[in-house]
């Protein structure tokens, strides 16, 4: 509906807005306070703004005065420079240096930070908090209110955020009656319909297990929650907002919003937020206006633009998804006027909550709404507290209905939203930035944004450098539950599978099918009467045709063209793409993992083929060396031989696939021995080098007992490379094994092996621990434990334990256990009864050697665990030292970092770690001295990715191979140099 008219009229509504705040500035950029003089250096200086907003975050935390000294020298001051001047405005005069002027500015910066949480958040306490509502009513404004801390990890927090808006109702009944409507009423609703109590929820906070995958328990578990404060909120006669967070939300709070507007349909006072960076929205906001137009529902919409780009932008680079938001920022400004439009059109039943600080929205949504002839009671402003003051004071004075968003509760839930509010105002595309601080033209900041948007992308060069041959490597996407079709996909596969379980796969051998009549049967580890398959077993004969296919097939394939080898992994991936939910399904029902955990195995899988395939033409041709004319050096790798390939159950595709992918595209070919545990989907590798197109006795198939065949496999002469991801056990065996020279044998055999793992999480005293608690459980108990990379040690810094430990059991107990099929269980069954037997054996020693402070309970039926944790547990302890493969968790207590890290190191596994902690010099003390092979800092232990996280341990972890990384496939390839003498009576080639 834009027009040339309607747009000359917005430009000269902005203009008025403009000119009656004339020469008035925000508090965050009034240079004469803390906070201005602040937010003016971190605009200037994008490095400071970094550490600025870092150290805002972690400030809350810093409990002793030692703890903030440190952290602010550590954020603040390098090796060639001090503390900014900005920072000690305030202390400067005192004069004083050593501890006591470190104290004074410490006080000084404590003080000011504190000043500017305050800024932007209503009170701490319910008294605080009605009392700074009680004069914002009496300035004329409405508020809503928000309790702050939605990131509940456990359920016992979910019901206390409940109790808390409970409360907060309380108190808000008792202080409404003292207040006076707004607008020109004596008595009854603000403006004459608007209650005067209104406050907003955030969905997620009502329930610790909300996922994607899980979308109907998700719903239902919400939907419960919230009506018991809205219930409360329609005794009050108030109203209830449910605001939008991340988009990985976005479907789940759109539901409960219809189900709660269904169920109490006689209450019209509910409202959804909408966010218009969401590229999303358009579809979204149509369907819940033909929704709300068919049920006969009135309905609210807060719109605003989106508070979480940077998450929203960098999550999606990092899974490899289309953004859900705009790039641009005008494209949101220009999506927030068409939505405005879209609702005022709807303005018989759809109320609009007007939710910008840009005054070209705010014109653009007066003048829409003037065109349209919308009632001024169908629609209303909103800013957030402590923001933007002279376009509330503005917005007061030409609209008359507005409300400030205001956020309620302690500090340290606070930061995050404090950090928020800091990076939108600071953004270079920032319009208060723009307005107050920059003092951008009047005429530019009231553009058409659609026009500023087509300006922009006219004014970005074409890329024209030619692409690549072959495009550079990236991870094949995550799966996106957020996806109703993804969540379906799943569903079905798992329905397919069912159909074909109980199929007998024979061997395979130089091309062909070869069936034995001993078999092996596969069950369902949640479900052991249930057969998912049953494979033939390979016995001596079996082995020594399928070790005689390969070396006759080794030849050939030694010297087909490295690129030519890679376009048979290249071919492999394209079909394990066609089929990715099947082979995931697959994982679901033979070995019991977690939906989203069975999905990353396959596209773990699709980048090694992939990856390996890129990296085998990089390495494939010969390199010239050195540069003395009369002589060419060349030099190049050659495959080995015969690889035996041991794989194991835990990652039973995706390993399988990365050690069978490297050896093949090296130019070796395979005898493939896969996890009895799992011999089913080592048969879709099978499936999948077929539908390639491998030449026969490339890749050779052979399940067999390992009493039976293991021995001989690795003791064989012919066998010149093995490739094993197992126990350490086994894999120091093997070492044994392959040093033993046969009769016959032509090899040093190498041995390629990735072993166990007793990895530890250090959770410093300043860590976050709404992150740090998640990502312990998700590394202690995804697919129950069952991954060489869990994290099988918690040590907690002495300063945080109590609360840490706290959080993680109340967490711990709000997991649900059960078949992996129901994507609301966590955690599933385990291998099968033997590794069952061992892990409870492990517990009990558990409870003899420290406090069992949680232990779960679990189904009757099936291979379960109890989910356990342990504390009181020393370095020197069993627990502490050996490898479990299982739900159990020691908590250890540190007296402080150097202890943690040294805990750390003690034992003779180096293989995953990680660390919770915000203080730069631990983070960088972490990086020289905690001897891993993969450390990650301030996230989970799992799930390394392809290429950027190569994976492998060292000490009795592994031998030092990096599975993914650049230098993996020379394992398995011998290196060669050529020198050929090019004088020739005398003279030699030029470019010799």
């Amino acid at each position: 509906m834009e027009s040339k008219d309607l747009d000359d009229r917005i430009i000269s509504t902005g203009k008025n807005f403009f000119s009656c705040i004339q020469g008035e500035k925000p508090t965050l950029f009034n240079k004469n306070r803390w906070v201005g003089k602040v937010m003016d250096w971190c605009m200037r200086n994008e490095d400071f703004r970094l550490q600025l907003f870092r150290f805002v975050d972690v400030f809350p935390c810093l409990r002793t005065n030692e703890m903030l000294t440190s952290h602010i020298r550590e954020y603040f001051s390098g090796e060639n420079h001090d503390i900014p001047a900005v920072l000690k405005w305030g202390a400067q005069s005192s004069g004083l240096a050593g501890a006591i002027g470190a104290t004074i500015l410490n006080k000084v910066i404590k003080t000011n930070i504190e000043e500017m949480a305050r800024q932007f958040i209503v009170g701490e306490q319910t008294r605080d908090a009605l009392k700074n509502i009680g004069k914002l009513r009496d300035q004329g404004f409405a508020f809503v209110v928000d309790v702050l801390g939605e990131a509940t990890v456990s359920e016992q927090e979910a019901d206390t955020y409940v109790a808390t808006y409970l409360e907060l109702l309380q108190a808000l009944q008792q202080a409404q009656g003292d207040w006076r409507p707004l607008g020109n009423g004596a008595s009854g609703p603000d403006w004459g319909h608007a209650p005067k109590i209104n406050v907003s929820v955030k969905p997620s906070a009502f329930y610790s297990q909300t996922k994607p995958q899980n979308f109907e328990g998700s719903v239902a578990t919400i939907t419960a929650r919230i009506s018991q404060v809205y219930e409360r909120v329609i005794a009050l006669g108030g109203f209830l907002c449910i605001d939008m967070e991340s988009s990985k939300y976005k479907d789940i709070t759109l539901e409960v919003f219809r189900r709660l507007r269904l169920r109490y349909r006689d209450y019209p006072h509910l409202g959804v937020v909408l966010q218009a960076y969401l590229t999303a929205t358009d579809k979204d906001l149509d369907e819940l206006l033909a929704w709300a137009q068919a049920q006969k529902l009135p309905i609210s919409i807060r719109l605003v633009k989106g508070a979480y780009w940077d998450y929203e932008t960098v999550l999606a680079r990092q899974n490899g998804w289309p953004s859900p938001v705009y790039t641009v920022k005008a494209q949101s400004d220009a999506a927030f006027e068409r939505h405005a439009a879209t609702i005022l059109q709807h303005h018989a039943f759809c109320h609009l909550a007007c939710g910008s600080h840009n005054i070209r929205s705010i014109a653009a949504t007066m003048e829409i709404a003037r065109q349209l002839g919308v009632p001024e009671e169908r629609y209303e402003f909103q800013v957030l507290y402590g923001m933007a003051e002279p376009v509330r004071k503005g917005l007061l004075e030409v609209a008359g209905r507005i409300r400030l968003y205001c956020p309620y509760g302690e500090m340290i839930p606070g930061m995050a939203y404090l950090v928020r509010r800091l990076l939108e105002n600071t953004a270079n595309e920032s319009f208060l930035r723009q307005s107050f601080a920059e003092e951008t033209e009047i005429a530019r900041l009231l553009e058409d944004p659609q026009r500023t948007a087509e300006r922009q992308a006219s004014a970005q060069p074409l890329n024209a450098s030619e692409q690549p041959p072959l495009p550079v490597f990236c991870n094949e996407p995550a799966v996106d539950f957020t996806v109703a079709a993804q969540r379906q996909a799943f569903a079905d596969a798992i329905a397919r599978v069912r159909s074909r379980l109980g199929q007998t796969y024979p061997l395979f051998i130089d091309g062909k099918e070869v069936k034995t009549e001993e078999l092996l049967p596969s069950t369902n580890p949640a479900d052991p009467a249930q057969l998912v398959g049953e494979v033939c077993l390979a016995g001596v004969k079996e082995l020594e045709q399928a070790i005689a296919a390969a070396k006759r097939a080794f030849p050939a394939w030694r010297d087909t063209p490295a690129e030519q080898r890679a376009d048979y992994l290249f071919k492999a991936a394209e079909a394990a793409r066609a089929r990715v939910f099947d082979l995931a399904a697959w994982q679901v029902l033979e070995i019991g993992k977690q939906w989203d955990q069975a999905y990353a195995d396959v596209t773990e899988a699709i980048d090694f083929l992939d990856y390996y395939a890129r990296e085998m033409i990089r390495l494939g041709g010969a390199k010239k060396l050195g540069s003395a004319p009369g002589e060419e050096n060349r030099y190049s790798y050659e495959p080995r031989g015969v690889a035996a390939v041991i794989s194991p159950w835990n990652f039973p595709l995706a390993i399988s696939c990365g050690m069978a992918a490297a050896a093949i595209v090296a130019g070796n070919s395979v005898v493939f021995k896969p996890s009895g545990l799992t011999p089913v989907i080592g048969h879709q590798l099978v499936e999948l080098f077929t539908a390639a197109g491998l030449p026969a006795g490339v890749f050779n198939y052979l399940p067999g007992r390992g009493s039976e065949i293991g021995d001989p496999l690795v003791e064989h002469a012919e066998v010149s490379l093995i490739a094993f991801t197992g126990s350490m056990e086994v894999g120091l065996r093997i070492v044994e094994k392959a040093a033993r020279v046969q009769p016959g044998q032509r090899h040093v055999k190498r041995v390629i092996a990735e072993m166990g793992g007793k990895n530890a999480i250090i959770i410093d005293d300043d860590a976050d621990l709404d992150e740090a608690v998640p990502h312990v459980l998700y590394s202690a108990f995804g697919f129950q434990g069952q991954k060489c990379s869990a994290c099988s040690r918690v040590i907690v810094v002495d300063a945080v334990y109590d609360h840490f430990v706290e959080r993680l059991v109340e967490a711990a107990k709000s997991l649900k256990i059960g078949p992996a099929e129901d994507p609301a269980n966590y955690m599933g069954p385990v291998a099968d009864a033997a590794a069952q037997e061992k892990i409870l054996e492990y517990i009990e020693l558990a409870g003899r050697e420290g406090k069992i402070l949680y232990r779960s309970r679990v189904p009757n039926t099936g291979f379960y665990v109890p989910l356990t944790i342990v504390a009181n547990i020393l370095p020197e302890h069993r627990i502490a030292q050996e490898e479990v493969f299982g739900p159990l968790l020691a908590v250890m207590r540190a007296e402080d970092f150097n202890q943690a890290l040294e805990w750390a190191n003690g034992t003779r596994f180096a293989l995953t770690g990680a660390l919770f902690s915000r203080s730069p010099a631990h983070l960088e003390q972490a990086r020289r001295e905690f001897r891993v092979g993969n450390l990650y800092l301030n996230r989970n232990c799992v799930g390394a990715l392809v290429e950027r996280q190569p994976f492998g341990g060292a000490a009795m972890s592994g031998l030092g191979t990096k599975a993914g990384g650049p230098d993996y496939l020379l394992h398995f390839m011998d290196p060669r140099t050529v020198t050929e003498n090019t004088m020739r009576r005398g003279f030699a080639p030029e470019d010799a």
